[in-house]
């Protein structure tokens, strides 16, 4: 969840819509979850078209962005904070909400992803 959280963070610090990322969880005994979520993000990312178009975003603009996050998410800093919020989750206990994640995220690491997307 805190994953699903970052990765969203960083796609919309880039202008790309968080909507083309997801993450979601199915066991081998979930076959038709497992389905009904390929088929629903399929026809969510066929909505949003090419990877660019529906940001308003050249390919040249697109591959400039992607690499940017790329190196930001292969960053130490940012790899150290993560762990630090992931350290917070454990705290927190079973009663966390992707909302607290994504508040937490928000909070702990935007000052650090931004400085990395300079």
């Amino acid at each position: 969840m805190g994953v699903n959280a970052l990765v969203k963070k960083v796609l919309t610090e880039i202008g790309i819509n968080p909507e083309r990322f997801g993450l979601h969880w199915a066991s081998a005994a979930e076959a038709p979850r497992f389905v009904k979520l390929i088929t629903d993000f399929t026809i969510r990312t066929k909505e949003l078209g090419p990877l660019g178009q529906s940001e308003g975003l050249s390919p040249e603009e697109v591959k400039e962005r992607l690499t940017k996050a790329v190196n930001l998410l292969s960053d130490r800093k940012l790899r150290v904070g993560f762990g630090n919020v992931t350290k917070a989750m454990r705290k927190e206990g079973p009663q966390i909400t992707p909302e607290w994640i994504k508040e937490t995220v928000d909070s702990k690491l935007s000052k650090t992803i931004s400085a990395g997307l300079e």
